[in-house]
């Protein structure tokens, strides 16, 4: 059996037209690229602009995007505070534990929603639990349950 070097060279001809190709492709989207193109002062300060969900949408854009917007505190620091008018106690003792803007907001932005239906009575009239929708409802620690049990009782 021998090998036919033709065959053989020529995939290695496709190859390199095909890297050629996928590098040519890459540098044009990187001329289009904002987050390479502009200083990152600028870039956050765009970033910033945005809320949450599209903070998100923007990170699965691509990887430099996703770099820019995971990496930076500045980015998720506002949503945490206006989270925190909410669930104060939970943030302030995640900045204690020493976890970064985003993953507070990673871990607290489900509840403090569902704490803030809670809070503001929207639950105050549901007479079975077949009544609260299941599906928007988040497991919450003891101290969520007291707050939300006094604000019901100040009704």
């Amino acid at each position: 059996m021998q090998k036919n070097p033709k065959r053989n060279n020529n995939s290695r001809v496709s190859g390199i037209k095909l890297n050629s190709v996928d590098a040519e492709k890459e540098k044009k989207e990187s001329q289009n690229n904002f987050v390479e193109l502009l200083p990152p002062e600028v870039t956050l300060k765009i970033f910033s602009q945005l809320d949450i969900r599209s903070l998100c949408r923007a990170s699965i854009t691509c990887r430099s995007w996703n770099y820019t917007v995971r990496n930076s505190d500045y980015l998720w620091k506002p949503h945490c505070l206006t989270l925190r008018a909410v669930c104060q106690r939970e943030v302030d003792d995640d900045l204690e534990s020493g976890y970064s803007w985003r993953v507070i907001l990673l871990r607290n932005y489900q509840k403090s929603k569902v704490k803030h239906e809670w809070l503001s009575g929207r639950y105050s009239n549901v007479c079975s639990p077949l009544s609260l929708p299941e599906k928007i409802m988040y497991p919450m620690d003891v101290d969520t349950w007291g707050e939300i049990l006094e604000a019901e009782l100040e009704r």
